[in-house]
């Protein structure tokens, strides 16, 4: 997957609902977009030239001509990368013929999430991260829902290596723990979007209290990215309604194995005995 369409996908939902026609078209058609002169884009489209224009400097481009030339470019790399496709399905709104179209389309979804969440990532940030939550007094973690779900995957993590996490699903608690933390805290935000307000309220409750703050969050900007020390960037191929997360998700869990197992190798004279003891522990469970 190109880091066009990476951007295009996350930041979709900030994008204006004529912007948002430009982002389909242009996902829909990324092959054939570099061949038409920005006429025959916007009849094709339903949209105004402007509209194009705007789409591509919301993207970072100074217009067109400028994504054209990164688009060719990264395309031609894509090949060279690798011959697997990228999926174009939007998993969610599109209506799938069977369950065998079901299955190949979701394992399209999630491949597309764990390669453009890689490839998003920067290695020095992943250490920096690492580091703050080696050198914290606690680690609280926070997020709603799915995001929960993934937040709950590294609080066992942490436990595992004898590190002071704290996180419980109910968001009531979430916010009497926030009011406890300390500069030398770290906490860890989960949010897809972004724009969950409990999770924005729990964030700025930490940036007020001086903590450090990390966003796992989707590539791009939004409110969460804003408040935070430290971005860990997701990026899937949902977009607009859905039932549940599912490619998000897994992004998420793809940081955090990350994360971890940056955090573990930063400091394994460290976390070598609690884990070999946790894994000798819960061995004696295994038939």
């Amino acid at each position: 997957m190109t880091d066009i369409e990476i951007r295009t996908r996350s930041r979709y939902d900030a994008l204006s609902p004529a912007e948002q026609k430009v982002a389909r078209y242009f996902l829909q058609n990324l092959s054939s977009v570099f061949d038409d002169p920005i006429a025959s884009l916007a009849e094709k489209s339903g949209v105004s030239q402007v509209v194009w224009v705007r789409f591509c400097k919301s993207l970072g481009f100074s217009g067109l001509k400028e994504m054209k030339k990164n688009l060719v470019s990264q395309l031609r790399q894509a090949r060279e990368e690798t011959a697997a496709p990228s999926s174009m399905d939007f998993l969610d709104t599109r209506i799938y013929a069977g369950t065998e179209d079901i299955i190949r389309g979701i394992e399209a979804g999630t491949v597309d999430a764990v390669r453009s969440t890689a490839k998003i990532q920067d290695p020095a940030v992943l250490e920096a991260v690492a580091a703050r939550i080696a050198a914290a007094q606690s680690v609280r973690l926070f997020g709603m829902g799915a995001s929960g779900l993934v937040a709950e995957d590294l609080y066992y993590k942490l436990l595992r290596i004898d590190l002071r996490a704290i996180f419980c699903t109910d968001a009531h608690v979430q916010l009497t723990y926030i009011t406890s933390i300390k500069p030398g805290d770290v906490a860890v935000f989960f949010s897809n979007s972004g724009r969950t307000t409990e999770v924005l309220e729990l964030a700025r409750a930490a940036s007020e209290r001086s903590a450090c703050i990390v966003a796992v969050t989707k590539y791009g900007a939004n409110p969460l990215a804003e408040l935070a020390d430290y971005v860990l960037p997701t990026s899937s191929p949902e977009l607009e309604f859905r039932s549940g997360a599912m490619s998000s998700r897994i992004a998420a869990l793809l940081v955090v194995d990350m994360l971890f197992t940056t955090l573990c190798n930063k400091n394994y004279d460290t976390v070598s005995k609690p884990l070999s003891e946790s894994f000798s522990q819960c061995s004696k469970h295994h038939l």
